[in-house]
């Protein structure tokens, strides 16, 4: 797998991961609560946007030697 889209994918799982530890802790200092495919259909858009932004900013922050 190209490394760079391996790093792109990462960046997508930590966003998503990072969502739904928010919306985690949302929920236990609120008494709303969310259905859990909401949470799971707004974590996959923000894994989709992190990756893809990742993967798309990636160049322009970093030489072919992966220095900035």
């Amino acid at each position: 797998m190209d490394p760079r889209l391996k790093a792109s994918l990462l960046w997508g799982a930590i966003g998503a991961l990072s969502f739904l530890v928010l919306i985690q802790g949302y929920e236990l200092l609120s008494a709303d609560r969310l259905s859990g495919s909401l949470k799971f259909v707004v974590a996959a858009i923000v894994a989709l946007v992190a990756s893809g932004s990742a993967y798309a900013v990636e160049p322009v922050l970093f030489d072919e030697n992966g220095r900035v």
